[in-house]
């Protein structure tokens, strides 16, 4: 009996209607299109406007373009794995909000909280599914509003991140194609230098907490950079050397879009020339779960089924991870 793994049989994406263009932002925070440029590969990012539309809002719309290009019902899908680090509601799971607005009826879901990090950990999660024999069709999707949780007074952060979501559909493989390898990590006392101060249970929300601004994103720059380059780069050195591949055997580096110089640096420690990165950064700024897939639906018609990818990521916590992935089909036909 042939080895089951994993194949990503299907992309989806979207990213809101609303631009926010670094001149924008010059109106809001002391700071310049040159500057931002500069220093995070940045031109533009989107935002989810309008009451009431959370993360959810950007998921329906990955699982249903991946649904039709794939040619099947909502209700074929057994399960749905949602990473987000900003879901609708503490509870239920954003996946279960999904699985109901697309009439997956017959799917369970969940999601996964690990940050930039969260869709390889969501997409390794989906394999073994996959693996297990007992699932046909998992859905992964990376999704973020990060416009939720961001302080637009505060120049460090804004200008980076932004509204967006991409997801693929796994089934099983028996032709060696797929999620081949993955080395996940994640180190807690990195969760000072990136994080959320409250709103959790460790500090629930009190008018001292709104008032103190403690219910958006927290980072410290030259921190989080220096040990996103060196992991990165690690786990993703790791993964090809584990898995005996060169840097001429690699068809795509597919990096998290946290700033442009971090994907550069890690691709310089993997020897991986630049015509084989993939970069959408400068559109959409960080989504975090959602830079990876967004990167495969913007690349999917480049895609040839054998080509080897290798997906690497960093996130608060700190997490950290890097996937081999044996690209599928021929995506240039979809």
């Amino acid at each position: 009996m042939s080895k089951i793994t994993a194949a990503i049989t299907a992309v989806g994406g979207y990213v809101p209607d609303y631009v926010l263009t670094n001149q924008e932002l010059e109106k809001l925070v002391d700071t310049t299109d040159e500057w931002i440029t500069t220093r995070t590969g940045i031109k533009e990012r989107r935002i989810l406007k309008g009451e009431g539309k959370g993360t959810s809002e950007l998921c329906v719309p990955v699982a249903l373009e991946i649904c039709k290009k794939r040619g099947i019902s909502p209700e074929e899908i057994d399960l749905l794995i949602v990473a987000t680090v900003t879901p609708d509601m503490v509870f239920p799971a954003t996946a279960n909000v999904v699985t109901d607005k697309i009439g997956a009826k017959n799917a369970f879901g969940f999601d996964i909280s690990a940050a930039c990090s969260g869709f390889l950990y969501a997409l390794d999660t989906g394999a073994r599914f996959i693996e297990s024999g007992r699932y046909k069709k998992v859905l992964v999707i990376g999704a973020d509003k990060m416009s939720s949780i961001i302080d637009y007074t505060d120049r460090a952060t804004c200008i980076i991140f932004g509204d967006g979501a991409g997801g693929v559909l796994l089934e099983p493989n028996t032709e060696g194609l797929g999620v081949i390898d993955s080395i996940l990590k994640s180190d807690g006392h990195g969760r000072e230098f990136l994080n959320m101060k409250a709103g959790g249970s460790n500090r629930p929300a009190t008018a001292e907490t709104v008032a103190n601004r403690e219910h958006y994103v927290f980072q410290e720059g030259k921190t989080v950079f220096k040990y996103a380059v060196a992991n990165m780069s690690d786990a993703a050195r790791s993964i090809m050397e584990r898995n005996h591949l060169s840097a001429d055997d690699i068809a795509w580096l597919v990096p998290h879009q946290a700033n442009l110089r971090i994907i550069s640096a890690t691709a310089d420690h993997m020897g991986v020339p630049e015509e084989k990165i993939m970069i959408n950064i400068q559109r959409y700024g960080n989504t975090t779960a959602g830079t990876i897939p967004l990167c495969l639906w913007d690349w999917e018609n480049k895609l040839k089924k054998g080509d080897n990818l290798v997906l690497a990521a960093f996130g608060g916590g700190f997490t950290w991870g890097a996937c081999y992935v044996k690209w599928a089909y021929d995506g240039s036909k979809n």
